[in-house]
């Protein structure tokens, strides 16, 4: 279940399903490329870094790839990149988003995680299950060891799509498109991802309740705020 907590008086949202991992607010921004808003988020970043005791945080260039890298802690560039994995106690990882899907992915057992950026383009890729295939793969997780959490994102009320779009999304779960009978289309990242998650036999998911269009006040919205520079974000740490 998801619910907010605090640093420094400062609205966090967290999960009881993996406490390892956090979603910033529009109080606790810590990516913007608004000059004014950059020394607050510099501020913000330094307490976080000292709220999760560790010695670095990391966040890749993002694209809307399907690319997965794994955090180093003597690299500070990830190009391309839409998915990180975490394996190193002394670093946090971070994604921004700002509509699309964040997935957390963690393995408790191993304690192995990753983050993953699933806009439409990524969710059509399958970023996500592709993400713990590769924690499997490159680091002996075992699938239903493996938690998840789909984070604050757009909702379907909000996210109208062409048809072209949703063709393909539903396309990467097997699932036949059904039309409505009216001319809009609304896609449901959340549960698209929900279901590519489970494909590949993750069971614990967690799913956020919120909608970055209609919960503006708490999250940003690239849709609704005509292209904002700022972002929230879904930051990982290991135990």
């Amino acid at each position: 279940m998801f619910y907010f907590d605090e640093i420094n008086n400062k609205k966090i949202l967290k999960s009881d399903l993996i406490e390892n991992a956090l979603f910033t607010t529009r109080e606790t921004c810590i990516k913007s490329k608004d000059e004014n808003l950059i020394p607050f988020t510099l501020q913000n970043r330094e307490e976080l870094k000292n709220y999760l005791k560790i010695q670095k945080l990391i966040y890749p260039n993002q694209t809307h790839s399907a690319n997965i890298e794994t955090a180093d802690f003597y690299k500070d560039f990830y190009k391309e990149t839409d998915a990180l994995i975490l394996t190193d106690k002394r670093l946090g990882i971070f994604l921004n988003f700002a509509d699309c899907t964040p997935i957390v992915l963690f393995d408790k057992t191993q304690n192995i995680g990753a983050i993953a950026h699933a806009g439409w383009r990524g969710t059509v890729a399958k970023i996500g299950p592709k993400t713990a295939l590769k924690m499997r793969e490159d680091y002996g997780c075992k699938i239903e060891d493996i938690s998840a959490l789909i984070g604050p994102c757009i909702s379907k009320c909000c996210f109208e799509v062409g048809f072209e779009v949703y063709e393909k999304l539903c396309e990467s779960v097997n699932t036949p498109p059904a039309y409505p009978k009216s001319e809009k289309v609304f896609a449901d990242l959340k549960e698209i991802n929900r279901i590519q998650l489970e494909q590949v036999g993750i069971k614990n998911i967690d799913i956020c309740p919120y909608c970055t269009v209609c919960d503006n006040d708490k999250f940003f919205s690239y849709r609704k705020e005509n292209g904002t520079h700022n972002r929230h974000s879904a930051v990982l740490w290991l135990n």
